[in-house]
């Protein structure tokens, strides 16, 4: 039995994630937490290597969707706005409220839905109560929060057990 926090596919960044491999797996939907997965915390808008991800998966019939606990409302909105895709801030990851709402909103089934994300305890703890692919990143910059190393320090041993059984897309 997995371990609930294991994620199914951990690499470094969104951008090991590709687009057709997700498609060829039937994944429409993909969810995205935004601090620290698309950008880094407080970077307002997305860089052109997002935009150009995103325009990806556009392509291959994949919508992506900014998923993020974000508690400042004009954060997930303005990011997602600039990047042209649907958002749901203070979702309250891991409760699988946030995630249903987001696959409902979508007409998705958890079968078609996965979720990126940076931290095992909330993104990939999510995404399996909601019965969802689940891909792990590196986060995408520590600096600026004590807090971050302690918590991505209690991470480390799942985040190494996670890439170790980690096969292709």
């Amino acid at each position: 039995m997995a371990l609930p926090i294991l994620a199914h596919w951990a690499g470094r960044s969104i951008f090991d994630i590709e687009p057709a491999a997700l498609a060829r797996r039937g994944i429409r939907l993909l969810l995205a937490d935004l601090d620290n997965t698309l950008a880094p915390y407080g970077e307002p808008e997305p860089t052109q290597a997002v935009r150009d991800w995103a325009a990806a998966l556009g392509e291959q019939g994949i919508t992506l969707f900014v998923l993020s606990n974000n508690r400042h409302p004009e954060r997930p909105r303005r990011f997602s706005q600039a990047l042209g895709v649907p958002f749901l801030g203070h979702a309250g990851k891991p409760k699988p409220g946030g995630f249903r709402r987001a696959m409902e909103q979508m007409g998705c089934t958890p079968e078609q839905t996965a979720i990126v994300g940076d931290q095992l305890f909330t993104d990939i703890l999510g995404g399996r109560n909601a019965g969802v692919l689940t891909l792990l990143v590196e986060p995408i910059r520590l600096a600026g929060n004590p807090g971050r190393y302690l918590r991505y320090g209690a991470e480390w041993p799942f985040r190494m057990w996670s890439k170790r059984r980690t096969k292709p897309l």
